[in-house]
């Protein structure tokens, strides 16, 4: 088999308009019904059923069950990382919308990609990470340096769980509103988990949106100074 027919394979998922809106709903990390997803994607809920099916078997969802309900998530955060990339690709070739709203630039700023921090806040915070040597770049890919990993430890930050799990502790995911890359793997869940655990921001409901307080924005600023 060509790989070409793989390609063609994951394409056909993506591409339908149900599928699309059902996997960006997805992005936000958060495990949804087939009733939820129905609504994000303007469907029937046993049309939505079978769009489900076609997505699990296909590898980029998963489901659970619990009692009477199933619930659906991305696969893992490589299915995440390839949604995001697609979604660069079309903003950057797609149809240009001329007067991006309010709610647009919410999330050019910042955004949860999955479980990790994207958008404007969470490229800038790989930078500074680069910068003060806390990740170090390999090659294509990023690595936590020993300075890092005295620096996570110290905000609470618990290093040995994540080397214990066999998620990359460190990874980057580019991001399709700045075209550059921001942190994923297990280090980038975990900062954003402790960014909202101390409020410095909330998750926007039914959204992907990540909405910083003014205070929390300052620490924030302080954190990757």
């Amino acid at each position: 088999m060509k790989a070409g027919t793989d390609l063609a394979q994951i394409g056909s998922l993506v591409g339908d308009p149900a599928r699309a809106n059902m996997l960006a709903a997805l992005m936000g990390g958060t495990a949804l019904t087939a009733s939820e997803l129905a609504l994000e994607a303007g469907v029937t809920l046993p049309t939505a059923s079978a769009h489900l099916a076609k997505l699990t078997g296909g590898g980029l969802t998963r489901m659970a069950q619990q009692g009477r309900h199933r619930y659906y998530a991305l696969a893992d955060q490589s299915v995440a990382a390839m949604l995001e990339s697609i979604t660069g690709v079309a903003a950057a070739f797609g149809p240009k919308r001329v007067l991006p709203g309010p709610r647009d630039k919410a999330m050019r700023e910042a955004r949860v990609c999955y479980d990790h921090l994207a958008g404007e806040m969470g490229v800038t915070m790989l930078d500074s990470f680069i910068r003060k040597g806390l990740v170090l770049i390999r090659g294509e890919g990023v690595e936590l340096s020993e300075e890092g990993a005295a620096y996570f430890a110290a905000v609470g930050i618990d290093l040995d769980k994540l080397k214990r799990s066999r998620r990359p502790v460190c990874r980057t995911c580019l991001d399709w509103s700045v075209r550059r890359a921001h942190l994923a793997g297990g280090l980038g869940a975990a900062v954003l988990d402790r960014i909202l655990a101390l409020d410095w921001a909330r998750r926007e409901a039914e959204s992907r949106i990540v909405r910083f307080t003014p205070m929390g924005k300052r620490k924030f600023q302080l954190f990757i100074r």
